[in-house]
């Protein structure tokens, strides 16, 4: 697989030719560290083909500069898979559209709706709070979308997006040197389920909306930290413990603020 990075005037993009399908990262750069994923269908002869988008850019800047790239790059998107992140309701607004209903409640009425209502507090003006409220319901199983076939994976607040041809895979938080939300061991356990039935199924690529294109071994890396987060609880009699713990362990990751949240799941008394 070959990759290629594009600096923008605010974000940047990485490019990976997977073969049938090229997959375009935006890296935002914004406040919340957002990455978007065009899915791409090349032409044959020329530039510019059939593509899908994965997540919106949720500020007015991001917006803008995504706008033009898919402009630049003569990109024809025939769809939006808005997963968990719906705000920034007017990034290409004549595109349908994709919800599960997992998603649709989650954006609409549970916890992605609160982020919002937060985040527009907090960035005012330059956030983008209209939110995706409408479009066409999928469910899970096989979806295809400008020439490109999808798997979608729903999960409790929205779903994952299976890329077959390109190996790939999209989930919402990943990263292998960071800090994630986990809401205690049990939920330790099934998300390394999941990547471990990624894994067992040869994906090679795992694209997610906080962090860049990661690999198999960064995976084995997540999961190596998710069962450390499980065997130092066993350790630990409070939250301020485990997070010393856990902090002498992974030195200069971030994610601080998740790792308070974890904490405090697997220390509720605290």
């Amino acid at each position: 697989m070959n990759s290629k990075k594009i600096s923008l005037e605010n974000g940047e993009v990485t490019i990976m030719d997977c073969g049938k399908v090229q997959i375009h990262v935006y890296n935002t750069k914004d406040a919340i560290d957002d990455q978007v994923i065009i899915l791409e269908k090349p032409n044959l002869i020329g530039k510019g083909g059939k593509a899908v988008v994965i997540e919106l850019p949720c500020f007015k800047n991001s917006i803008e500069e995504m706008t033009r790239y898919i402009a630049d790059n003569k990109l024809d998107v025939k769809g939006k898979l808005v997963a968990y992140h719906a705000a920034g309701d007017t990034f290409l607004p004549d595109v349908k559209a994709y919800m599960t209903e997992s998603a649709h409640r989650y954006n609409t009425v549970g916890g992605g709706r609160g982020l919002v209502t937060n985040f527009s507090g907090i960035f005012g003006d330059a956030f983008d709070s209209t939110v995706t409220e409408d479009g066409e319901m999928i469910g899970a199983g096989k979806l295809e979308i400008a020439g490109i076939d999808m798997v979608i994976n729903p999960d409790n607040d929205a779903y994952e997006v299976e890329i077959p041809e390109a190996k790939a895979v999209y989930m919402h938080m990943l990263g292998h040197d960071c800090h994630s939300i986990v809401a205690g061991a049990g939920h330790a356990d099934a998300i390394i389920a999941n990547l471990r039935g990624y894994l067992d199924r040869g994906f090679q690529i795992f694209l997610s909306a906080h962090y860049g294109p990661e690999t198999r071994q960064d995976v084995e890396t997540k999961i190596q930290y998710l069962q450390m987060l499980k065997d130092v609880a066993t350790e630990c009699s409070s939250a301020d413990e485990f997070k010393a713990k856990v902090n002498e362990r992974c030195p200069g990751y971030t994610g601080a603020k998740y790792l308070d949240m974890t904490a405090g799941f697997f220390f509720p008394s605290q």
